[in-house]
């Protein structure tokens, strides 16, 4: 495709940002693009790499630097180390010059980074890959991008790949460093691309210790928040009844709006609008309708093809989010409180009672399977209920239970060099391949988007921290030290400051006769999806398909609007 037909590309469906790059020269750069749909392109010996951002030069964001010593770009947000740097591209150079590889360990913050020194030309990611970095060989030159759609326009007859197809429509995340076309790569967490290859680093490695864990979080919270507290313009939350998002609002007086999705008559809505004015925030209250389940082109575009478009709760409301600044507090479950681990508990009536003691020898698949978006009944079905929505493909297979345990074992096998731990496993599986990621790329493509989780204190207390301290417990407690009364108005599903007293508390509601149970947190998407009567827009020639859950019905969809767009 020409320069001038990639513009016209660009100019209809590319995202805000974006970092693409060439390991080649000017004019293989502009092969697959042009010059002007970029804020910057830098040209040196080893590759040409372009960056469209809305943050550039603000402090922790986007920057480029280059000098005779040779050339950084970074793509997202990050710092230095422990200290100060106006321009953060240009102290990395300075620090890649010293010390090479070695120098990424100092860098803080959730983004992509592009060094060309003394003829060596890189792309890192960032310590858990929170920014994915798509490449391809095409015409005899390697290119990258943060966004898979342009590279998909460079293969010229790009293959849809069988596994990674039945990865997304059985679980709803595509795992390790696969996409859905065959042509297209990831780089693997904590790993670097060259030319030629990808190479691990060993930034993100467990290794626990004993240390004051509550403090110790407690602490590091309270600096990576306020680290990411500069941004200009007005600030929002994404706020809901529950812990994580509180921390912002007792730290952060300037933050003015907060938006919750619910029915205004929920509890979880309720107990949210508490906070804000506890906080002296503005409330506002997103009703659940269709926008919730949102199937636009742009939405699935954030899903880059390999995770569910569904956790971008958000997007549907984006022209009622009024801030130019939005926190969040994406992966707080994950790397703080152990969210996608396996806790024991006691069997009453049927149920587990969950406590606070890992299971000793968990089963890791079976227990991901459990908690991620397996559903095993419909997936048994789900081939031959699809077979006119993907009419090319033949995606009968053997039984979508063995055919899963055979991948997530893979992956976890990948996990043992980084952690001797089953729970540490389990985790990193988990983080490596986090479902939720295409929350936070929205997020960043329209807002300055601070991604505190990521803070490199942070997860090094996730990788120092013993896997049975990273729990609710632990949490809490941590962020009593942070605010005392942050709790005070307590989150729907958790009255009692005790996490065995909730679970009780929790199973007595769901047996004992006429006692309410607690709300879910999200809006019931069952019902959103009946009441617009989705599942005849979506799949209006295929009436089999509306027998399927809703999640796996927007994955079929999902998945068709990215092999066929």
């Amino acid at each position: 495709m020409r320069a001038t037909e990639q513009t016209e590309v660009a100019a209809r469906a590319s995202m805000n940002t974006e970092l693409f790059g060439v390991f080649g020269t000017q004019s293989d750069f502009e092969r697959f693009r042009s010059a002007e749909e970029f804020d910057e392109v830098v040209c040196e010996d080893e590759a040409t790499v372009g960056i469209r951002s809305h943050n550039l030069d603000i402090r922790g964001c986007s920057s480029s630097y280059s000098d005779s010593d040779g050339t950084c770009i970074i793509f997202g947000e990050a710092y230095p180390a422990g200290e100060s740097a106006p321009n953060t591209a240009q102290w990395l150079l300075g620090q890649f010059s010293a010390s090479g590889m070695d120098a990424l360990s100092q860098l803080n913050g959730s983004y992509l980074a592009y060094i060309e020194h003394a003829g060596e030309s890189v792309v890192v990611t960032d310590p858990i890959r929170s920014w994915e970095c798509y490449y391809a060989d095409v015409g005899g030159a390697r290119v990258f991008s943060t966004d898979i759609a342009m590279l998909k326009h460079l293969v010229a007859e790009p293959t849809a790949n069988r596994t990674a197809i039945l990865e997304f429509l059985h679980l709803g995340t595509v795992l390790g460093t696969k996409t859905l076309f065959e042509e297209i790569k990831r780089v693997p967490l904590d790993s670097y691309l060259t030319a030629t290859t990808t190479e691990p680093l060993s930034r993100f490695v467990y290794d626990p210790q004993a240390f004051d864990y509550i403090t110790e979080l407690a602490d590091r919270l309270q600096r990576a928040v306020h680290l990411r507290s500069h941004f200009p313009g007005k600030k929002g939350i994404l706020l809901s009844g529950g812990k994580d998002s509180r921390v912002f609002l007792s730290q952060l007086p300037d933050i003015s709006q907060t938006y919750t999705i619910g029915r205004e008559e929920s509890r979880e809505v309720r107990v949210a609008k508490k906070i804000a004015h506890q906080y002296n925030a503005e409330h506002t209250v997103l009703e659940p309708s269709d926008r919730y389940l949102s199937t636009s082109d742009e939405k699935l575009r954030y899903s880059q093809s390999i995770k569910e478009a569904l956790h971008i709760h958000h997007a549907g409301y984006d022209d009622l989010l009024d801030v130019d600044v939005m926190y969040h507090g994406l992966l707080f479950d994950t790397l703080f409180k152990g969210y996608f681990l396996e806790w024991d508990g006691v069997e009453v009536l049927g149920s587990k009672l969950p406590s606070t003691t890992l299971v000793r020898d968990p089963d890791p698949v079976d227990s991901l399977l459990a908690t991620l978006g397996y559903f095993p009944t419909p997936s048994e079905h789900m081939a031959s209920l699809v077979e006119q929505v993907f009419s090319n493909l033949d995606l009968d297979h053997e039984s979508p239970r063995e055919f899963l345990e055979t991948q997530l074992s893979e992956e976890l096998s990948r996990c043992w060099e980084r952690t001797d731990s089953v729970h540490n496993a389990m985790d990193l599986l988990v983080i490596s391949n986090q479902p939720v990621m295409p929350f936070r790329t929205q997020l960043a493509d329209n807002y300055f988007e601070p991604f505190v989780a990521i803070d490199t204190t942070l997860l090094d207390w996730h990788l120092k921290t013993p896997p049975k301290f990273r729990n609710s417990e632990t949490f809490r407690k941590a962020l009593e030290r942070i605010d005392p009364n942050i709790l005070h108005h307590r989150p729907p599903s958790q009255p009692h400051d005790s996490n065995k007293l909730n679970q009780l508390e929790r199973f007595l509601r769901r047996k004992l006769p006429f006692v309410e149970q607690f709300e879910p947190a999200w809006p019931d998407r069952n019902q959103i999806y009946a009441d617009y009567g989705l599942a005849e827009k979506l799949f209006p020639n295929q009436p089999a398909v509306h027998a399927l859950p809703v999640r796996l019905q927007l994955r079929i969809h999902n998945t068709h609007w990215w092999l066929d767009r």
